[in-house]
């Protein structure tokens, strides 16, 4: 078992012991258990998996931020993370489509890397929300 911490600029979002976490690094997902080398990674848009000894893994949406391992504790910096029985599908799908639409117009006073970054988000929640009700999750 080792500490988990993510926390975000609003607020400490999770913090408990945990044996594992799988978390969606620059390079590809990966997995953290007990007595991890020391390690800084940067994290993108993905599904984050929690496995503590009460039950059943916990799954969240992160949009983003760092993972840091050292002596048995695990601090994630998030930019934005919420549970995926939190995430209301609904309107999960109609951020993705605003997104699109965004970057389809023409606007002249579009940020492009803000765009795609929220796409990249909203495309994050619709997957893990839709995975967690087929996987009957959530």
């Amino acid at each position: 078992m080792f500490l988990l911490s993510i926390v975000t600029p609003e607020k400490t979002f999770y913090e408990e012991e945990i044996s594992s976490v799988i978390a969606p690094g620059i390079e590809g997902y990966l997995g953290i258990l007990t007595d991890h080398a020391p390690l800084i990674t940067v994290l993108v848009p993905g599904k984050l998996t929690v496995k503590n000894s009460k039950g059943p893994e916990v799954i969240m949406a992160v949009s983003g931020g760092f993972l840091e391992v050292l002596k048995n504790k695990v601090v994630i910096l998030a930019d934005a993370v919420e549970f995926a029985r939190d995430i209301d599908p609904e309107r999960a799908k109609k951020a993705l489509e605003r997104a699109r639409q965004r970057l389809k117009s023409k606007e002249k006073d579009i940020d492009i890397p803000r765009a795609i970054a929220a796409l990249k988000r909203a495309q994050n929640r619709v997957v893990i929300c839709e995975e967690c009700i087929k996987e009957r999750t959530i």
